[in-house]
């Protein structure tokens, strides 16, 4: 679709966050006013030291303070709403209790902001103030929004750092550890909430920004338009990518239609010899085509096309050499227990038939030219003559051979790299001499199994024909539909050793 581009899809992802933050925002805000808390924060923990004389205003001096501590704790209202005394749950006349774990209590002053000077009058014996053991009960004070008030605490036993809680009840509400801003703190200009919409969205905003920025905006060259219809033959293992390719062309140009029905580069090159210039047909082949074709032209040599072995999930091999390859289609190496690691399972052979180009192509350049051994089997899984060494089968096209592999156990054969569409299940690739199907190394690392696309028409076609206008479509206008599907441009510079001496502008 036209407009699944990156910039689009990132603008749409943008919209969706700023929308869906935004909704949570006053989803949030809608039940943050049914919300009581009393939140709190241990602000110091300190030891005193080893003899020192602690007079501390409302401490008295205390004996035995060689392992005292002092803390200071933070107690606000950080809900949406006052609490009263009977909001305090508990069924005792205190309200909370401050626990110290492993420390016992040997003084506590209370002090609050100048604004909230009125909170003294209620720590008081009388209303629930007392300490005991590790505990301060603290009476049931009344608290306005961000009111506070504050403890600071004389201990001894126990460490730095030991762990310090508070617990009690609350009507429709909590207490927790305090991570909220404090009141007594300048505030920030913005909420969290606003805080994170922002931050949110400028990351969208950002990345668009770049995407866009970073994308080639030269545009493509014009394509030119021809009406009429033509057929398209020839190689199965170049179908995906010449179907795009007609569908691309088809709807950008109006009165165009272009039939792709590829059986084998063999059998494209004879169909467009018996069939000539009428109906108007385009034939891709995996090489050169074979002698005593005079009368179709070479139009042009259009992509490096990559194949791959590929086995069946039941053996466990990723990587073969290329004389093992060579010794399994001479029947030399019949089990793939040959190969450490691997199971007792006869290797069957799952092979393109004469008409392939795919085939010729694995002949010439993975068996040196060989013939693989004669076929032996119709269903890849038995051996029709008892005598054969080695269970063979041909198929007619690679999405039969794909299919095959990823159903019979310990079946081999090869196919196009088809990066653009997913792999069938129940088979894997594997590499030669270690050496992978690379595109962007097709000419460094020696890699053996490829060969040149070409594309042949019955004499010249006209100069404004639709086969010479959706040729120079295939060769000039779009070449990521090539790149797409794992081919190598015949005008990219990496392929210009391995096309010849003509590469396309």
């Amino acid at each position: 679709m036209e407009w699944l581009s990156a910039e689009n899809v990132v603008a749409v992802v943008t919209a969706a966050v700023g929308v869906l933050v935004s909704v949570g925002v006053l989803w949030y805000e809608r039940r943050i006013p049914a919300q009581r808390r009393i939140g709190y924060r241990v602000q110091m923990d300190t030891p005193i030291g080893s003899g020192v004389n602690v007079r501390l205003g409302l401490f008295d001096e205390t004996p035995d303070m060689s392992d005292a501590t002092l803390v200071l704790l933070r107690i606000e209202n950080d809900g949406s709403q006052s609490i009263s005394r009977d909001d305090y749950t508990g069924i005792e006349r205190h309200g909370l209790t401050v626990e110290f774990t492993d420390r016992a209590v040997r003084g506590t002053a209370v002090t609050q902001p100048v604004e909230a000077g009125h909170l003294m009058e209620h720590f008081t014996p009388a209303a629930g103030m007392r300490q005991e053991g590790g505990l301060i009960r603290l009476p049931r004070v009344p608290l306005n929004r961000h009111q506070h008030f504050k403890l600071l605490v004389l201990l001894t036993g126990g460490e730095v750092g030991s762990p310090i809680r508070i617990v009690g009840g609350i009507r429709d509400g909590d207490i927790r550890v305090n991570s909220a801003a404090r009141p007594d703190e300048k505030p920030p200009v913005f909420s969290r909430a606003a805080r994170s919409i922002t931050v949110a969205l400028t990351i969208g905003v950002v990345t668009l920004s770049t995407i866009i920025l970073a994308l080639d905006r030269t545009p493509p060259p014009p394509v030119e338009c021809a009406r009429g219809s033509l057929r398209v033959a020839g190689s199965t293992a170049f179908q995906p990518a010449a179907t795009e390719l007609a569908t691309l062309y088809t709807q950008a140009c109006e009165g165009s239609s272009i039939d792709v029905d590829m059986h084998g580069s063999d059998a494209g090159v004879r169909l467009l010899d018996e069939r000539g210039a009428s109906p108007a047909t385009v034939v891709f082949a995996d090489g050169a085509k074979p002698g005593g074709y005079p009368e179709l032209h070479e139009n042009s040599r259009v992509a490096v096309v990559l194949f791959s072995l590929v086995v069946n999930d039941t053996v466990r091999v990723r990587d073969l050499s290329l004389d093992d390859v060579r010794r399994i289609y001479r029947g030399e190496i019949r089990n793939w227990n040959h190969f450490p690691g691997n199971p007792d399972l006869e290797i069957r052979l799952v092979s393109r038939d004469a008409n392939s180009g795919t085939r010729v192509a694995f002949q010439r350049r993975v068996l040196g030219g060989n013939e693989p051994i004669p076929t032996s089997s119709r269903d890849c899984l038995t051996r029709d003559d008892p005598k054969a060494l080695v269970t063979r089968c041909e198929l007619g096209s690679t999405d039969e051979v794909l299919r095959t592999v990823g159903n019979v156990a310990g079946a081999i054969g090869y196919s196009e790299l088809r990066t653009g569409v997913a792999a069938p299940k129940g088979l894997h690739r594997i590499t030669i001499d270690a050496e992978e199907p690379s595109p962007e190394k097709i000419t460094s690392n020696g890699y053996p199994y490829w060969v040149v696309e070409y594309a042949y028409t019955y004499r010249d076609p006209a100069p404004d024909s639709l086969a010479a206008r959706f040729l120079d479509y295939v060769n000039s206008h779009d070449q990521q539909a090539l790149r797409t599907h794992g081919h190598v441009p015949c005008s990219a510079p990496q392929a210009y050793p391995l096309c010849g001496d003509r590469p396309r502008p």
